[in-house]
């Protein structure tokens, strides 16, 4: 339905959200069609915690949440790439696994949940063979990693979080778009910000810093179409997008409004 769609003479533009593999085949329809076209696709982002950054978790468990497992994990901006100074490496890591292990896992309707199920049972499949990549390729499970006991119902996943992963391994380089997150180590600021921008993708990300001057210059710094400071929520008055695999053209915001437009001129 969606190829037929794409292609039908009578569209005069698309705008597709989803994965970078059916977004790379919608371009390449609409390419030789010469038909507008935006694309907002995967991610794989970074969250940077500066040496300098207020690890409170009673004060930024809700942003963290937000940042980095809101919708299950099933969401394309999520920052799921943790990265951490050698400096305070083992405290981002406790920090992390607290949070994670601390999350209300169960039905989706209770207000009270924070991690429902996965999509579909194919779905919890594939990030279930990402975590088992993970122990695979030698990174260190500090929480979760199975299903939760006494939830035979639905298709749901532990918040997973890996310690001393390897930024080539797949869990840090390829989109699992589940509650996984690994937790990178760095030597300074310019090697964060050369692992954070190590990715196909550029979609969103975060800088957390104690100092929001610095983690602004850090943020500049980053290959990606939108990031926060100290948290990330989109703003639907500010454009919206990635650059890379992420996609191309901009959601949200006055500048979105372009995609839609033909500008004629008039010569008189």
């Amino acid at each position: 339905t969606g190829a037929h769609l794409v292609a039908h003479p009578d569209v005069n533009k698309v705008a597709f959200t989803g994965s970078t593999a059916a977004g790379r085949s919608i371009a390449e329809t609409c390419g030789r069609l010469l038909r507008p076209v935006t694309l907002e696709l995967g991610g794989k982002s970074a969250a940077i915690i500066l040496d300098d950054a207020q690890l409170d978790l009673a004060a930024l468990a809700e942003k963290l949440f937000v940042a980095t497992l809101v919708n299950n994990g099933q969401t394309c901006f999520l920052g799921t790439r943790v990265l951490a100074p050698r400096s305070r490496y083992a405290e981002v890591v406790d920090l992390f696994t607290t949070f994670a292990a601390s999350l209300k896992i169960g039905d989706a309707l209770d207000e009270t949940t924070q991690i429902g199920p996965m999509a579909t049972a194919h779905h919890r499949e594939r990030v279930e063979s990402y975590i088992a990549k993970g122990r695979d390729e030698g990174a260190r499970l500090t929480t979760g990693g199975g299903r939760p006991r006494g939830l035979d119902r639905g298709w749901f996943v532990e918040p997973t979080v890996f310690a001393d992963v390897d930024n080539a391994s797949a869990i840090a380089q390829e989109e699992i778009f589940g509650p996984v997150l690994s937790v990178i180590p760095y030597a300074d600021v310019d090697d964060a910000v050369r692992i954070a921008n190590d990715s196909a993708y550029g979609l969103g990300g975060s800088v957390w810093t104690g100092d929001a001057e610095r983690g602004l210059a850090v943020a500049k710094r980053v290959e990606t179409g939108t990031i926060g400071i100290n948290g990330y929520l989109p703003d639907i008055a500010s454009p919206f997008g990635g650059v890379k695999a992420s996609g191309t053209g901009r959601e949200l915001g006055p500048e979105a409004l372009s995609a839609y437009q033909n500008i004629q001129s008039v010569y008189l």
